[in-house]
């Protein structure tokens, strides 16, 4: 399912550049492309603001991965409960690392998107 997630991200992200980039070469008038692209532009700054602020988020995960780990140890009471404990932390550790996979994998392809609204509108 791991896998099946970055593909979905990877062809969600394609698809979403293809559509642009098909978008803005079938306009023919410039203005008509210029406005396209602003709008575009504008789009992706939104969505490239909300993954930066999901870093954030993924930072202060880590600092929580750290702190649970840290007090861990003390907390030892040999109930069995440490067996389980662990196996949270590394499960959250594999999904934030994942989500930070997918995040970058979105500022990528960001990125080659406002390359494109900013190429098509300085051709003319």
């Amino acid at each position: 399912m791991v896998f099946l997630s970055f593909v979905y991200r990877f062809l969600t992200n394609f698809a979403f550049m293809a559509l642009v980039y098909f978008s803005l070469n079938v306009m023919e008038r410039y203005q008509n492309r210029a406005i396209l692209a602003i709008l575009v532009l504008v789009y992706s700054g939104m969505r490239a603001a909300s993954t930066l602020r999901a870093f954030y988020f993924f930072q202060k995960i880590e600092k929580l991965e750290a702190e649970t780990k840290r007090l861990q140890g003390p907390i030892n009471d040999g109930s069995g409960g440490t067996a389980g404990r662990k196996q949270i932390v590394m499960d959250v550790a594999r999904l934030r690392r994942d989500g930070e996979l997918k995040s970058y994998m979105d500022l990528f392809f960001l990125a080659l998107i406002v390359l494109l609204c900013v190429a098509n509108i300085m051709r003319q």
